[in-house]
């Protein structure tokens, strides 16, 4: 009985990941979507999380009401979730976007999902967290997969791509890190108090770099607001929950190797919404990526 519960605990929270990772892979066809507009991309993202804000308040405080016997929150904890809203999500954000001013999106995305690994390797040496073999097996396959599905890509370098590739892999890494704090962190304090909390503060971040910059706000085209709402609600808010959670019940490591289905959703995204063409090369690596989450799917914690 005991085994049976913590095979349905694990079946939700690969569940829940999956999802997340579809959800959040659809951001970048909304913001292909907003930019026929011409919105920048300063003001989007500021849109987003303008958006996001009182949708993470929102939530925060109705959960926060039903469970009044939660553990308190420590100085430790509150500092270390405001430390991983800024760094694991606003920071990574722009490291992220500004890479991309380098790079081209087929290299960005395959530099980006080198952070499983990077989750493994840093959970090893900061907390001695043991690799399994089937973690190792499950990664090599899908990043196989993303180097096949993307192989067929436009991935010719600029002068600067050394530059666009060191902030992208940059922003992988600060995200391994907030998957490795909310892995450590979620399942004692709660996945939504902890989530409302990291991403509120990276809210904050982001409102407020977009207030100092000088790119506007208000007087954009009523479809720009619509896809800002959109993205907020279900490309920023749930998939972050759903991540969270997946995280609390799966491990941060699994969870990582399992968000590498999102290059592959990102594909077929675009092909329906934007009829993008899918070759044969992307056909063949998304394959391998499911292949490595199933592998990690059914084997056991």
């Amino acid at each position: 009985m005991a085994a049976l519960s913590a095979y349905s605990s694990r079946t939700i929270g690969m569940l829940c990941l999956l999802l997340g990772a579809v959800l959040f892979s659809s951001k970048g066809v909304i913001i292909k979507l907003a930019y026929e507009y011409g919105v920048s991309s300063i003001s989007l993202l500021g849109l987003r999380m303008i958006f996001s804000l009182p949708l993470f308040l929102l939530i925060g405080y109705f959960r926060g009401r039903k469970r009044r016997h939660a553990e308190p929150l420590t100085a430790r904890d509150l500092g270390t979730i405001l430390l991983l809203g800024v760094v694991g999500y606003y920071l990574a954000s722009y490291t992220d976007f500004l890479g991309l001013q380098y790079i081209t999106a087929g290299m960005e995305r395959v530099i980006l999902f080198t952070y499983p690994t990077m989750v493994l390797i840093m959970q090893r040496i900061v907390f001695g967290t043991p690799i399994r073999p089937v973690q190792w097996v499950a990664t090599g396959i899908c990043y196989l997969g993303i180097f096949i599905a993307f192989s067929g890509s436009d991935l010719s370098a600029g002068s600067d791509f050394l530059k666009g590739a060191a902030l992208v892999l940059l922003s992988a890494l600060l995200y391994a890190s907030y998957i490795i704090g909310s892995g450590r962190l979620a399942p004692r304090l709660g996945n939504i108090r902890f989530t409302s909390l990291a991403l509120i503060t990276s809210s904050l971040a982001v409102i407020t770099h977009v207030s100092l910059s000088s790119d506007p706000l208000l007087g954009l085209p009523t479809e720009v607001y619509v896809y800002g709402a959109v993205m907020a609600a279900f490309c920023t808010v749930a998939p972050s929950y759903l991540v969270t959670e997946g995280v609390k019940r799966l491990g941060a490591g699994d969870a990582a190797i399992i968000g590498a289905v999102g290059p592959v959703a990102t594909i077929l995204l675009e092909y329906l919404v934007l009829e993008e063409h899918i070759n044969v090369l992307q056909g063949v690596g998304a394959v391998f990526i499911i292949g490595g989450v199933i592998i990690i799917g059914r084997s056991k914690g």
